[in-house]
């Protein structure tokens, strides 16, 4: 294939074939023609989002061993990195959320292990909610959901979630494709915006994989796509499978906005760094509390970024920052604001 070819047609506003991507992602992360793919990403990025980057800030409700059993994640009961239960009283909860609010975070998430109570999580929903200011974007990072919880959630005062169908779904996770799908589907009915990402990417994924995923991700127009690599727990099997580079990970963050509508204004990457900024990720995450890449109980005292350090990250890699709600969550109000102006 013509790699000029491939960027006239995404010039041209047209999405590129599952074809095209593979050929996209099997080019060395090296090469002059991935440079200009990283470009392209970067261009349509700033286009689409009018050069403004945003930063979400996510906290974890609870900590515990998970039956979820995701061999990549740390909370897995398989992993053994964590043994007791933790769970965040409402109180703390809203602490977390309005530090990420007067940090500047263009939304707040409040994540769970897979098989939370559900009931619980929409107790400290509310109480968070009610302690935030109206604007305030509110994303749940949840489990997988009926049609009526997924209503639930939007009635708890949730813009949108984070759901993904991973990779290799069912068989490196206890979880299955089917319902992963489902979820998503019934968090779009109930209303809710729906963020996404072809994750957790590991050397052994083919790029036959990786874009098959890209186009699941493109059929549902998410509030943003993207790519984040997997981080190695240690000790675990999985980590012997090893980790991709920062430039990989920056090329498939790149192919999956070519990937992507133009309908689609969010492009993320997980975790934040320069080379993922420069190939048009413009979302990224600050954490606190238990996260499934790190191996302590408070991941701002790991591996966690701040609300500043991630905007630190996107200035040095020539990107302003959105200030307000989360455009990514909010689309309906974007369009109405061009729409008027």
């Amino acid at each position: 294939m013509d790699i000029g070819e491939i960027l006239k047609k995404s010039q041209a506003c047209n999405v590129l074939s599952r074809e095209e991507l593979t050929h996209l992602l099997s080019l060395r992360p090296d090469c002059p023609e991935t440079y200009r793919v990283l470009a392209e990403a970067n261009r349509i990025s700033h286009e689409v989002s009018s050069g403004k980057a945003e930063v979400h800030a996510q906290f974890a409700v609870n900590l515990g061993p998970c039956n979820g059993e995701c061999l990549f994640c740390s909370f897995a009961k398989v992993n053994g990195v964590f043994s007791t239960a933790i769970e965040l009283t409402p109180e703390q909860a809203v602490a977390y959320a309005r530090q990420f609010e007067s940090d500047g975070a263009n939304a707040v998430f409040m994540m769970t292990t897979a098989r939370y109570p559900f009931e619980r999580f929409l107790e400290i929903s509310k109480e968070v909610r009610k302690n935030l200011k109206p604007e305030t974007t509110l994303i749940a990072n949840v489990g997988d959901q009926s049609l009526k919880n997924a209503v639930k959630l939007k009635e708890a005062g949730f813009s949108g979630v984070y759901h993904a169908l991973r990779l290799r779904e069912g068989t490196d996770t206890g979880l299955t494709a089917e319902k992963r799908k489902q979820s998503i589907f019934n968090f779009k009915e109930a209303g809710l915006e729906v963020g996404t990402c072809v994750e957790p990417v590991g050397p052994e994924h083919t790029h036959e994989e990786l874009a098959e995923m890209i186009e699941f991700t493109a059929s549902f127009n998410p509030s943003y796509s993207g790519a984040a690599r997997r981080i190695p727990i240690p000790g675990t099997k999985i980590a012997k499978r090893g980790m991709i580079s920062e430039l990989r990970m920056a090329q498939i963050v790149a192919v999956t906005r070519l990937g992507m509508p133009r309908t689609v204004i969010g492009n993320c990457t997980h975790e934040p760094c320069t080379l993922g900024a420069i190939a048009g990720a413009n979302l990224f995450w600050a954490e606190v509390g238990a996260n499934p890449r790190d191996i302590v109980a408070k991941t701002e005292e790991g591996r966690g970024e701040t609300v500043k350090s991630c905007h630190s990250i996107f200035q040095e890699s020539n990107w302003d920052l959105w200030c307000g709600p989360s455009r990514y969550y909010n689309r309906g109000n974007e369009r109405r604001e061009k729409a008027f102006r």
